[in-house]
């Protein structure tokens, strides 16, 4: 397979992932309120809200959950933080937002596990 090919195949793993992760979290009572947020510092996969809690999520796909857990390194909560910063920024009721990090892993044949406040700001 060629690069190109491999590129485009793990962008549509991702997508297909972000979707099965966005339905786990809607069924949890989250409304999707963005989905791949883009910055220049950084991407956000998904921003969910349940009431004034402002979920900031990343998706990974992996074959363990430890794994997907072990991937959200101090490298991406940098880089996650900073595309948050700018998201909450644009938002008129920042001030009452309670926000978390949260991780969705998908994991073969199983429902997607929600894992709250993966890391703390």
């Amino acid at each position: 397979m060629s690069a190109r090919g491999g590129r485009r195949k793990a962008y549509r793993r991702g997508h297909s992932a972000e979707r099965l992760a966005a339905l786990a979290l809607m069924l949890k009572g989250y409304r999707i309120v963005t989905r791949r947020y883009r910055t220049k510092v950084g991407e956000i996969d998904l921003i969910a809200r349940r009431g004034n809690i402002v979920a900031i999520i990343e998706v990974k796909a992996r074959a363990r959950l430890d794994q997907a857990m072990d991937s959200v390194n101090i490298l991406a909560q940098r880089r996650i933080e900073a595309a948050a910063d700018q998201w909450l920024a644009r938002q008129p009721d920042q001030a009452l937002l309670s926000v978390r990090f949260d991780l969705v892993a998908i994991l073969p044949w199983r429902w997607p596990v929600h894992v709250p406040a993966i890391f703390t700001s």
